[in-house]
C-alpha cells in the first residue's frame, strides 16, 4: 500500500513537471512568435517552468477527474467536454488570480504581463481572454496531455520512475534555492 502511494506522488509530480515545462513553453512560444517581444524567460525560476501550469492540471485532474471517468448516457455526454471547459476556465483564473497576489506579497509583482488593455479584466490581474485560453488549455491537459503522461509514466519500472522523479525534484530544489538566493 505504501509503494502504490509513493508511486502515485511520484507520478503526479512529473505530470506537474511536464506541465510546467510544455507552460513554459507556451508562454514563449506567445512571446517570441505571436507577439514578437522577444525571448525572455516566462518562469519565476531560472529553469525551462512555470509552476503555476503544473498546479493547473493537477487542480484540473482532481477538480475534473471523476467527471471524465464518469460513464454517461448519450443524450447528456456531449454536455461534459463543455462543463469540463467551462470548470477550467474558471479553476484557471481562480489560480491565476492568487498567483499574482501571492507572487506580488512574496516579490513585489507578478512576472507576467498585466490585463489593463484588455477590455474584460479584474484589477489588471485576470481578463476574460486569457481565462478562454487557459480553459482550452485545460481541455487539451486532460484529453490529450494527461493520457499521454499516465502512459509515460506507467512505462517507467517502478526504479525508473524512483530515479526520473528524484533527479527532477533535486534539480527542481536546486533551482529554487538558487532562485531564492540571488
Amino acid at each position: 500500500m505504501k509503494k502504490i502511494k509513493l508511486e502515485t506522488i511520484q507520478k503526479l509530480f512529473l505530470y506537474f513537471l511536464m506541465a510546467a515545462m510544455i507552460g513554459w513553453c507556451y508562454e514563449v512560444f506567445l512571446e517570441v512568435v505571436v507577439y514578437r517581444w522577444g525571448f525572455s524567460n516566462r518562469g519565476v525560476l531560472f529553469g525551462p517552468y512555470c509552476p503555476v501550469y503544473g498546479v493547473g492540471l493537477l487542480a484540473f485532474m482532481l477538480c475534473f477527474s471523476k467527471l471524465m471517468d464518469m460513464k454517461l448516457k448519450w443524450p447528456v455526454c456531449w454536455l461534459r467536454p463543455i462543463m469540463i471547459f467551462v470548470g477550467c476556465g474558471l479553476v484557471a483564473t481562480l489560480i491565476e488570480l492568487v498567483a499574482s497576489y501571492l507572487l506580488e506579497w512574496i516579490t513585489g509583482s507578478w512576472p507576467w504581463q498585466t490585463y489593463a488593455d484588455y477590455a474584460i479584466n479584474f484589477q489588471a490581474r485576470i481578463a476574460l481572454s486569457p481565462s478562454v485560453r487557459f480553459a482550452i488549455g485545460g481541455v487539451l491537459f486532460l484529453y490529450v496531455l494527461r493520457p499521454l503522461f499516465a502512459k509515460l509514466t506507467g512505462l517507467m519500472s517502478p526504479r525508473v520512475l524512483n530515479w526520473v522523479s528524484g533527479v527532477a525534484a533535486a534539480v527542481l530544489v536546486v533551482d529554487l534555492i538558487l532562485t531564492m538566493a540571488l
